[in-house]
């Protein structure tokens, strides 16, 4: 067995995680241990003698050097949650979030996003909004994100650079569309491959592990055969991640079928273009056959459930509980701006709201509940970007990335009463709380300044 490496900071008091979805481990009186490299190497709780806590924290310290004083945070009657994981956003869409939500995908697109995208060859423009929606994000609790850019290779990289700077954990994809997009805001096919792999590269040779390129065709119809081809043998070459859009709208649907006549559905184009396997992450999904969705669990592939912009465009309601039947790995994503909210707590609760609309359709549906959407948010983004075995929740051996929660901050948007149970101040965060209540948030060991 090898030997744990040295403890220098512990944290001590309740912890919150999902080690399995369904059910939310309420944790009071823990001890959590991190290294230098910010990894868990500590996790006891439930201590029942509260003494013995303390002579834990006493021994620990002194078998690792470090001063009590100093290196133990005492989280009273706050609580830890692990970070938020996103795993659909457009960070250039930031600058339009809360607005242009009175049209349906495709007219949504050509009016409000690929006119703002655009501007993105503007690095004074880009660094304005890529600065504040990473801020955003972090103060929401968003410690893993995955975002889409635009089609410009210096903004795409200039993202990457901010993100990595702010601390926060990321996959940063340069948008691919070379067909069937405005004159304005449209690349060659050769543009588009060079600057992919030219992106590619560069992310790579920063050598930071916590920002990863990802491999992005914008959707389908937005991409040449000879484009999809590139990208597929791409991610393959280079082993990175692949994100896209599938299935989001029924007009959409309907102009792939019409572009490929020849092939089963929109889910079997990526498959026939090596995009779809066990690195992809697919939004939104919301139409899908059945066979559509035994499809993507063979291929492994990951969907990203993004509730608030299929409310916003009225593109319709993910059946939650069938892709979780099919086994196939969900997350939450925020998707701005068609999701007019950057907050994955917000998320979470449509996500409810969605799988309830399911209900009154079918009343043998078995609505989400809050446990498992939280799980969603947590463990289930961790899947989805291939990261459960770093990320997630607080085992021994992964990375702590977390939140430190107040739910008695002044000004909180909740109250909380006499009596109340642990899990009754959880789930009143999950519904009322926001970003007032985060206390402190860290990724992979590091304090974030939010």
């Amino acid at each position: 067995m090898m030997k744990a490496n040295k403890i220098i900071k512990l944290f001590k008091g309740t912890v919150i995680h999902s080690i399995e979805i369904g059910k939310v481990e309420i944790l009071p009186n823990s001890l959590i241990g991190i290294d230098e490299d910010g990894v868990i190497q500590h996790m006891k709780s439930n201590y029942e003698d509260l003494k013995q806590l303390e002579k834990d924290v006493t021994m620990i310290c002194t078998d690792n050097g470090i001063n009590e004083q100093e290196s133990v945070i005492d989280m009273g009657n706050k609580f830890l949650i692990p970070g938020f994981i996103d795993t659909h956003a457009h960070a250039p869409q930031y600058h339009n979030a809360g607005t242009g939500t009175d049209l349906p995908l495709l007219k949504w697109l050509e009016k409000y996003t690929f006119p703002v995208e655009s501007k993105f060859k503007d690095l004074i423009f880009a660094e304005n909004v890529y600065g504040k929606v990473v801020d955003r994000m972090l103060r929401h609790g968003t410690t893993t994100c995955c975002y889409y850019a635009t089609i410009h290779l210096e903004a795409s990289e200039l993202l990457a650079e901010i993100v990595s700077k702010r601390g926060q954990r990321a996959f940063i994809g340069k948008v691919c569309m070379d067909r069937h997009s405005p004159d304005h805001y449209v690349e060659t096919t050769e543009q588009s491959i060079s600057n992919t792999k030219e992106f590619v590269d560069r992310i790579l040779a920063k050598g930071n592990p916590l920002v990863q390129p990802i491999v992005t065709p914008r959707f389908a119809p937005s991409c040449t055969d000879e484009l999809m081809v590139a990208l597929g043998n791409l991610s393959h070459e280079k082993q990175t991640l692949i994100q896209s859009h599938l299935s989001e709208n029924k007009d959409e649907i309907e102009w792939v079928k019409s572009l490929y006549p020849g092939i089963e559905s929109y889910t079997h184009v990526y498959k026939h273009f090596n995009l779809l396997n066990e690195r992809t992450i697919m939004a939104h999904c919301v139409h899908l056959s059945d066979e559509e969705i035994k499809l993507i669990s063979t291929q492994q592939t990951a969907i990203s459930h993004c509730p608030i912009s299929n409310f916003t465009l009225s593109s319709g309601n993910l059946d939650v509980r069938k892709v979780l039947e099919a086994n196939i790995k969900l997350g939450l994503g925020s998707d701005i701006s068609g999701g007019y909210h950057p907050s994955i707590l917000q998320v979470i609760r449509d996500s409810i709201k969605c799988s309830n609309s399911h209900f009154f359709n079918n009343g043998n549906h078995t609505p989400l509940t809050f446990e498992e959407a939280f799980y969603l948010a947590t463990v289930g983004g961790s899947k989805v970007v291939n990261l459960d075995h770093r990320i997630g929740n607080f085992i021994v051996g992964k990375d702590f990335d977390a939140q430190i929660i107040d739910p008695f901050v002044q000004n909180s948007p909740f109250d909380c009463f006499d009596g109340e149970t642990l899990k009754d101040i959880f789930q009143k965060f999950i519904y009322l709380g926001d970003d007032r209540n985060l206390s402190s948030l860290y990724i992979k060991g590091n304090k974030i300044k939010f």
